[in-house]
């Protein structure tokens, strides 16, 4: 047994949800839950029909699944326009003058758009697509700060057929430039900047630069104005988002589209240099989206949820634009840094928003911890009524203090296990009816057969560890890896026949809970976003003194892993702290900051097997423990070891 599995067993403290929640909880049993589950595995064409119902189709779906591993349809002949669902549908009811998003900017600034505001919007931009010669199923990259523009843009591409690739604001020019040309856009929109503790971030001049390395034909880049900054304006191909607003009509009639209609593009890091593209398609993308908000955030009319993702993330996509929207339900987004000015914002914007459901990481929490208590206490914090958490595993400490500090004891935490790939939520608690121990994401939400298997393709029992896969499909699954359907399969469902592979550890306890424990491809957590080691190596391997390189993660106390990286140089480049730091920068600059290691060991080789593999085990094995203990029978060097040992202690030293 591992030793995290053992420290998660050793965890017994057990929350019931407040009989009060439970009374008026959508799902407020689990015996409501047990026999809803069942028949979602069981039957899960009639659970579905009967979700899918409470969405707006234009034409009723001719059946509700089409399965041929690992290629599935839902409401196959089925048409609809996603954000009739998230929009159009509301402006009959009494949420059409509600308040769908309130906005409030790093620097303080505060903008409400009511349901009718932001449709608006919606309808005038996708008419701006389409003056700018945006088809259906063309490509339109999307690089913006966290402004509701972002969302306004994601919406237009969905209203008009578009497929948006929405890229994180903090990727560098060359990450912008690699999506490019793995999608083909033909039109960029981005912002003249964002703001970020305190400093502008230039978005433009990251995006003029992406497109003079993109040897594709981008025609258009849309400009939004958020800082006021001067940028530089290419005649013929650059534009204003306010003046192409200005000149477009403010009503505008969707098309209705297939069921499975490609809906958007969203890259992730995988156990190769190459980030794949993620395709998710409408309308089980948007059934997942909608269902899970509405059973696990138990989202009601009265509610102001705010998740405090960046739409560049999955996590932005399903729970800020379509979820939320599609349940009807107000929503804060915010600009900026959570400790801007201080680790008190969040919890100023919780107190002066009146915020009742609040979803983010557990790094975020981990650097709330760090930052002191005095922070949260001086806020009203009554307003919450349930928390979330996104991202990675939340470890038990981490999870009791965010359920006393910011939820008073009284607020159910749903600790959400999900992906890219996924779409949506997929292993959850249901606030109103599962019991919780911090660190376990507790049951499958419904529709999802999870299970934990080992080597072999046996069923792990309680307590075993093993790989978590999915054995049924389910709506909002990812369709294809963009143009790769080879690497889709390899991917995803190569390990065992017919099913998906996460990528992912978990056992099962004694109860049937799942507890997450880590990657087991490549693929690091950082801060809750997934980061591939081969991705790092590639960087450093390009900088003109490596020679050779390996990236390897070490638990850290904030955000979850670092990024530890081990390099070679070349013959007569000799390593030095300016050169580290040089390394360090290389690679922020070619992916962006988020994959700057926080450590680089500099060494004269790299461990490997005689027949040239390096063993990034035996390197994870040094920078989490000290030494080596596993067989090094293969390793053709034994001092490379030392010489590494050695290097680490003198590092930890300083």
């Amino acid at each position: 047994m591992s030793k995290n599995i053992e420290t998660h067993l050793q965890e017994n403290r057990v929350f019931k949800p407040a009989k009060e929640f439970s009374k008026k909880a959508r799902i407020s049993s689990m015996k409501q839950y047990e026999e809803l589950y069942e028949e979602s595995i069981k039957k899960p064409r009639t659970f579905w029909a009967r979700e899918a119902k409470e969405l707006a189709w234009r034409k009723k779906w001719t059946s509700v699944l089409d399965w041929k591993p690992p290629y599935a349809k839902w409401f196959v002949g089925g048409k609809l326009n996603v954000t009739e669902s998230c929009l159009d549908r509301h402006l009959e009811t009494h949420r059409a003058n509600k308040a769908a998003i309130i906005w409030e900017g790093e620097p303080g600034e505060i903008r409400t758009l009511t349901f009718r505001q932001l449709h608006r919007e919606v309808c005038r931009f996708a008419n701006v697509l389409l003056n700018n010669g945006v088809k259906p199923k063309d490509r339109v990259l999307i690089y913006m700060p966290m402004v509701p523009e972002a969302a306004i843009a994601m919406l237009a591409c969905a209203r008009i057929g578009a497929i948006h690739s929405v890229v994180f604001g903090g990727f560098s020019a060359d990450s912008i430039a690699d999506r490019l040309e793995d999608c083909g856009a033909k039109l960029v929109i981005t912002a003249d900047g964002g703001y970020r503790r305190g400093k502008i971030v230039p978005l433009k001049a990251s995006v003029d630069e992406a497109l003079d390395k993109y040897e594709g034909q981008v025609e258009t880049v849309i400009v939004y104005q958020r800082t006021g900054e001067d940028v530089a304006m290419k005649r013929g191909r650059d534009k204003f988002w306010k003046e192409e607003m200005a000149k477009a009509d403010k009503t505008h009639e969707p098309k209705a589209f297939d069921s499975e209609h490609p809906l958007f593009i969203l890259y992730t890091s995988g156990s190769t240099g190459k980030p794949k593209g993620i395709l998710h398609t409408s309308g089980g993308y948007l059934l997942g989206a909608y269902s899970t908000c509405k059973y696990i955030f138990d989202m009601r009319d009265e509610d102001v949820y705010w998740c405090t993702a960046d739409v560049g993330w999955i996590t932005g996509h399903t729970y800020i634009v379509y979820g939320p929207l599609a349940n009807g339900v107000t929503q804060v987004m915010y600009e900026g840094a959570p400790n801007h000015p201080d680790f008190g914002r969040f919890w100023e914007m919780v107190e002066r928003h009146r915020v009742s459901i609040f979803y983010t990481a557990p790094t975020a929490i981990r650097a709330f911890i760090k930052a002191g208590d005095h922070f949260p206490e001086q806020h009203d914090l009554s307003s919450l009524r349930l928390l979330g958490t996104v991202g990675e595993p939340i470890n038990p400490e981490a999870w009791m203090w965010y359920h006393l500090k910011i939820g008073g004891g009284r607020c159910p935490i749903v600790d959400t296990w999900w992906q890219t790939e996924t779409g949506a939520i997929m292993i959850s608690p249901l606030p109103g009816a599962t019991p919780t121990r911090p660190g376990t994401a507790t049951r499958p939400f419904f529709g999802v057969d999870a299970a934990i298997l080992d080597e072999e393709g046996n069923e792990c029992g309680p307590n075993e560890g093993g790989k978590l896969v999915i054995r049924k499909p389910w709506p909002s699954m990812t369709r294809t890896i963009w143009g790769d359907k080879r690497r889709f399969r390899k991917t995803y469902w190569s390990d065992y026949e017919g099913l998906y592979t996460a990528g992912d550890g978990a056992f099962r306890g004694p109860r049937g809970n799942f507890w997450i424990v880590g990657r087991l491809d490549d693929v690091l957590n950082v801060s809750g976003h997934r980061l591939g080691t081969a991705e790092v190596e590639s960087a450093l391997v390009e900088h003109q003194t490596v020679a050779e390189a390996a990236v390897v993660g070490r638990p850290h106390e904030i955000k979850g892993q670092g990024v530890i990286a081990f390099v070679t140089l070349k013959e007569g480049v000799l390593p030095n702290a300016e050169l580290n730091q040089e390394l360090r920068n290389h690679v922020a600059q070619i992916i962006g900051a988020i994959a700057r290691p926080d450590e680089i060991h500099f060494a004269p080789a790299l461990p490997k097997t005689r027949s040239g593999k390096i063993m990034r085990r035996l390197l994870k094995e040094l920078v989490t423990k000290g030494e080596v203990s596993g067989n090094v029978t293969t390793l053709e060097d034994l001092g490379v070891i030392e010489h590494l040992q050695e290097s680490l202690a003198n590092a930890k030293s300083q």
